[in-house]
């Protein structure tokens, strides 16, 4: 957000700037890959462009935030992004939006598409986590599989505030389809990781990294 690699408190309120991005860079080395969202380009106030390319060229990334037409997902994919995550875009008002998502897997391979599952009070949220469907995560995976490789699920109830997730939703997902889930949203102790783990299902680390409630080093080792 605005240049500089920032950790939200439920997608709002900004909670601290980590290092610069050669740095924060420098920090994550040991992971096989890091995830980057373009906030400004989420919210539509701007785009990062010049810092995702950067990333991009120097990391195996996952980039998402403002992905709303081809065009956009083919850019990302143009500046280095090993997938592009969609959100807002794979919904309609009335349920998943195929015509857009299959027109993004046919641009850029459905291998390259994660579509994010962001959930709140149980129900899907987009716009940067601002407004609310009426559809649960559970009940769409089926439909969105043909168009994706994988999900990307956050937990927005608890997202940025080290009180844990919500293992039992992870569990539904999971056992709602056989593609790859990355989960996100609240996600604090070594335990939770390992459960996760035992799921087949990916973590993707925020604030309590950046706090330093989890050790890198040690979260490089179970990775290995």
């Amino acid at each position: 957000m605005d240049g500089k690699v920032v950790q939200l408190v439920q997608g709002r309120e900004k909670a601290l700037e980590g290092d610069t991005p050669e740095k924060m860079l420098e920090r994550f080395r040991a992971f096989p890959e890091i995830q980057v969202i373009d906030l400004d380009a989420a919210i539509g106030s701007g785009s990062n462009d010049e810092l995702v390319r950067f990333l991009a060229s120097r990391a195996v990334c996952r980039v998402g935030g403002g992905v709303r037409s081809v065009d956009r997902a083919k850019a990302l994919v143009e500046q280095g992004a090993k997938q592009v995550i969609v959100g807002t875009a794979a919904f309609t008002a009335n349920g998943v939006s195929t015509e857009f998502l299959g027109a993004v897997a046919g641009a850029i391979g459905r291998e390259r598409v994660l579509i994010a599952l962001d959930s709140k009070g149980g129900r899907i949220t987009v716009r940067g986590w601002r407004e609310s469907t009426n559809l649960t995560a559970e009940a769409v995976l089926g439909q969105l599989e043909p168009y994706c490789g994988g999900f990307l699920c956050t937990y927005v109830d608890k997202e940025g505030m080290l009180q844990g997730t919500d293992l039992d939703w992870f569990r539904r997902l999971r056992a709602a389809t056989e593609l790859e889930i990355t989960a996100a949203g609240g996600i604090t102790t070594l335990e939770e990781i390992r459960e996760l783990q035992k799921m087949r299902v990916h973590a993707a680390l925020g604030m309590a990294i950046y706090t330093g409630r989890l050790d890198l080093e040690q979260l490089a080792r179970m990775n290995g």
